[in-house]
């Protein structure tokens, strides 16, 4: 019984549940935003880039976009079209392809959007061994409202290390046991602000990658 009691007190210690503010300045979300560059964002006028995802060994897709955050909008195009959109718009009249662009900025700028979103709450794990490395990490978990978003009540797994870098995350949908690990790795700095520009899946397959990034 004393060993019970002992080892749950020890789980009890290593978990720290956050219901603040992830703006704060000692809170960890913020210093994983500011070891990517966070402080240096706002010099940013826009940023491009190419999506790239590998469908399946044969298939590579890939989405181009620019955001141009100072009078925010965006510029999508694939295979079949272009054009730009206002944010600004009410979320109805949006095209259905803004659903594409936070999906692609969550890959390339999740570490901006710990400051950015604020409908969630995080939870911090020490001492937990990333899922495809092996490696020592802390582990912060993001749970997102069920009330925000295209996909309300999703969860990601960032696996940190000692310099706050993402080395691994897991995206759980709707909060799920299961997800699928993925690195973050090929950081590249532009203008003062840093990148993950590849995520590869636990068999080293280079699943999402970014080219074609430009800054300014």
């Amino acid at each position: 019984m004393k060993n019970t009691f002992t080892f749950l007190l020890l789980i009890a210690l290593l978990v720290f549940w956050s219901c603040g503010s992830p703006e704060a300045e000692d809170s960890l979300p913020m210093k994983v935003a500011k070891a990517y560059g966070f402080e240096n964002f706002d010099k940013i006028k826009s940023i491009a880039y190419t999506w790239n995802v590998q469908v399946n060994p044969e298939t590579v897709r890939t989405r181009d976009w620019r955001w141009n955050i100072k009078d925010r909008s965006v510029y999508f195009a694939d295979a079949d079209t272009s054009f730009t959109y206002s944010l600004d718009l009410p979320k109805e009249e949006l095209p259905t392809q803004d659903g594409g662009f936070i999906n692609d900025k969550y890959w390339l700028m999740f570490p901006f959007q710990l400051v950015w979103d604020t409908g969630y709450t995080f939870t911090i794990l020490e001492n937990i061994p990333a899922p495809i490395s092996g490696q020592m990490t802390t582990q912060l978990t993001i749970l997102y409202n069920q009330e925000d978003g295209y996909t309300p009540g999703d969860a990601y797994d960032l696996f940190i290390d000692e310099n706050y870098m993402i080395k691994e995350w897991v995206f759980r949908r709707g909060n799920g046991i299961e997800g699928r690990p993925m690195t973050w790795e090929n950081e590249q700095e532009f203008k003062g602000v840093k990148f993950a520009t590849e995520h590869k899946n636990a068999d080293g397959v280079r699943f999402i990658w970014f080219t074609g990034i430009k800054v300014e």
